[in-house]
This record gives structure tokens, C-alpha cells and sequence, in this order.
């Protein structure tokens, strides 16, 4: 058995414990959850700060971790993009060891599940050996060009099918965002995927985006220009682009929209009538890298919604730390609680991501995994995590 205290555990299941020991198995199986006063100081790891459960990234892009540095910050979305496209070929040694040693590092800081984005098969052996549980996302998207599904199909059925849904792991496919998926592309997802899986996608990343669904002016016709494609068949409709991908999505199914920086208190309310399972995920760092600003955080917390956290990729961040990101909130919108990015990063994540089970709070017979972040406690109970550090104990 092994026993650990710190000057504060949130088990999210309840208030935050003070003078009490969480005590596992050696597999890390939750045994019990006692007053200190019952067991030998001597037999207890003790730390300075808090412990969590681990922690649970909702949104990555693993696969495009040899980028990091190579694309400026803050240019928008559309130029990030072009940048993504131009950079992406690398030789595949380089490729494979950025991705395991993304991996590691987020083993390392106590991420314990991770949603992850694929449109190639890069990251499949990574994953397959890896500790930590990946739901691999494979993203698919065509432009809106309905004639170009056929062909686009075949390529992402090799990149599930090269990517394993054994040993924890779990896999399916997703639209990549409104902008970029026909009405026939969101049939073939809504058709392949099982009602008990998750599906993911970005959503009002930029002001381009909702000028494109509301007025279908904007930056994004010149994207799509570039390429050669029209955009004959999108019509405006003076909504933002949650609602045209509602229109196309399962509403049965565990939705989780991505980054929401443009989203609204009525688009919250919107999505939430559509599909009492909707989750949200943020990029606080990713924002502030590609759009240099963040989303609405009080109009999630007022209409009660199950944000998330992820870090999307080492493209458009410095590193795929939860903690970092929970940091960089705190820092720009100080009203959110520490217990509630706590939550964010923890027990909504493992809900969103369908790992619940056994992840995201500190309950007997769970194996969630626990990360002591040395935060600084006061003597009234005030958790600072300004200046700490994470690490999986």
C-alpha cells in the first residue's frame, strides 16, 4: 500500500480534504480515503500544496509535435493554418520522436487521458504503448466539397484502422469543423460512429468564421479561393457556425466543442437545448498563440457548462501542460476558481472523454492517477497556482 497527504486533496467529489491520506494499492487503485490521525505520520508521503487525480487533456494534436517554434504567434487562424499545411513534412524519424517525447512529457506532468486529433497515422505506435489512454479523433474534412468525399473516405478509414482501441485506448471519427465539412462527409460520421462514442470538433475560433455562417463574407472566401473551391452551395444565415454544425451533427451523441472563442451565452444556451451532452473544451494557450484572445469564461460558468481543458498542439503552443493552461486562465480571467479549473481539468474531462470509470476524481476503486501540484496554500484555505509545477507522484 502506499499513503499520501498534502495540505489539500480535491477529490472532486466533495469539498477539498484537509489533514487526510489517500491510500492505493501498487497499481494505483484507490484503497481508502481516511483522516491522517488514523494512520503513522511515518508511513505517509507528505507534500507541500495540493494533490488532484490526474489530469485529463481533451484536445491535442500530437501528431504535430515536431512543429514546435516554427509558426509565428499571432497571426489568426486562416495564415496559422496555411503555415500548418507548409510545414507538415518532415522526415518520419524526426516526426516519431517528437511525438513519443510529447508523450512522455505529458505522462510526466500527470495527464492521464488525452483526446487526440489525427488526420495521419503518426502517432498510432506512440499510442499503442504509451501509459497514458488516448482517444484517438480522427479528424476528416473536405473543403465542403461534397464531390471530393469518395476520395477522401479511404484515407481516413487507414488512419483508424491503423491506430489500436485496445489497452484503454478508444477511437472514432469527427468532423474537423463547420467550415471545412460537406453535408455528405457529416452523414458518413454520423453513420460510422456508435452512439456511446465522443465526437469532437473546432468551433468559433475567429470573427472569420462567423462572418463566413452569418453574412458568408469574410477572410474565409479568400481561403477557400486559394485552393480553387467555391462555396456555392453555403448560404447565410445570420447565425454563427455552432448552428450550421448542429444541423449536421448527432445530437444523441457526446459532443465536445473545441476552443469557443467567439461563442456566446446564447450559443451556450443553444447548444445546450440541442444535446443535453455537450462539452466544451478551451485552449487558453492556443488562443492567445494564434488569435490573441480567450473565450467568454463567465458565460460557461453561469450556464453551468462542462468545460474541459486541452492543449492543442506544439504548433501553437509552448507546451502541452494542463497545468500551464489552468495557469494562463487564472492569469487573464482571475474570477475563475481554482476548484473549478481543478474540475475543468479533471472530472469534466474524464466525463467528456467517456473515462469517468476511472478517471477524474478520487473515489475507492478508481485508478485515476495523482499529480501533486506544489501550489501555495494559505491559512485560509487559498490555493495560488501561479508559480507551481505539476508532477505525477
Amino acid at each position: 500500500m502506499k499513503k499520501y497527504t498534502a495540505d489539500k486533496i480535491f477529490t472532486l467529489v466533495g469539498e477539498p480534504l484537509e489533514n487526510h491520506v489517500v491510500i492505493t494499492d501498487n497499481d494505483g487503485v484507490i484503497k481508502s480515503i481516511d483522516p491522517i490521525a488514523d494512520h503513522d505520520v511515518s508511513s505517509v508521503n507528505s507534500y507541500k500544496g495540493i494533490i488532484t487525480p490526474g489530469f485529463v487533456n481533451t484536445h491535442c494534436h500530437l501528431e504535430l509535435s515536431h512543429m514546435k517554434g516554427l509558426v509565428d504567434t499571432g497571426t489568426g487562424l486562416i495564415p496559422f493554418i496555411s503555415n500548418v499545411v507548409k510545414h507538415r513534412d518532415f522526415p518520419e524519424e524526426q516526426i516519431l520522436d517528437a511525438i513519443a517525447n510529447a508523450d512522455q512529457e505529458m505522462y510526466d506532468e500527470g495527464i492521464v487521458a488525452v483526446g487526440d486529433i489525427s488526420n495521419k497515422a503518426d502517432t498510432a505506435v506512440t499510442k499503442a504503448k504509451s501509459k497514458i489512454n488516448y482517444y484517438t479523433f480522427v479528424e476528416m474534412f473536405d473543403f465542403m466539397q461534397s464531390a471530393m468525399t469518395d476520395d477522401t473516405i479511404d484515407q481516413y478509414k487507414e488512419v483508424f484502422d491503423a491506430h489500436s482501441d485496445e489497452n484503454g485506448n478508444r477511437k472514432c471519427f469527427v468532423p474537423h469543423a463547420p467550415y471545412s465539412v460537406s453535408e455528405g462527409l457529416y452523414e458518413y460520421i454520423r453513420n460510422e460512429n456508435y452512439q456511446d462514442d465522443t465526437v469532437s470538433i473546432h468551433n468559433q475560433e475567429t470573427a472569420a468564421e462567423q462572418e463566413l455562417f452569418k453574412t458568408k463574407t469574410g477572410e474565409f472566401l479568400k481561403f477557400y479561393e486559394g485552393f480553387g473551391f467555391g462555396l456555392d452551395k453555403l448560404e447565410a444565415t445570420g447565425n454563427g457556425s455552432i448552428y450550421h454544425a448542429m444541423k449536421y451533427m448527432n445530437a444523441m451523441m457526446k459532443t465536445l466543442f473545441v476552443h469557443n472563442t467567439m461563442t456566446t451565452a446564447a450559443d451556450i444556451a443553444a447548444a445546450h437545448d440541442w444535446n443535453y451532452r455537450t462539452y466544451w473544451a478551451t485552449c487558453a494557450n492556443a488562443n492567445l498563440y494564434i488569435e490573441n484572445r480567450l473565450p467568454d469564461y463567465q458565460a460557461f460558468i453561469d450556464a453551468d457548462a462542462k468545460m474541459t481543458i486541452g492543449t492543442d498542439s506544439l504548433t501553437s503552443n509552448w507546451q502541452l501542460s494542463i497545468l500551464e493552461e489552468m495557469k494562463t486562465i487564472k492569469k487573464y480571467k482571475s474570477y475563475v476558481p481554482v476548484e473549478t479549473l481543478i474540475t475543468w481539468a479533471c472530472k469534466n474531462g474524464a466525463e467528456a472523454l467517456g473515462y469517468d470509470d476511472q478517471f477524474g476524481t478520487l473515489e475507492i476503486g478508481k485508478r485515476p492517477g495523482l499529480v501533486h501540484i506544489d501550489a501555495s496554500v494559505a491559512d485560509d484555505g487559498t490555493v495560488d497556482i501561479s508559480t507551481a509545477n505539476a508532477r505525477r507522484i
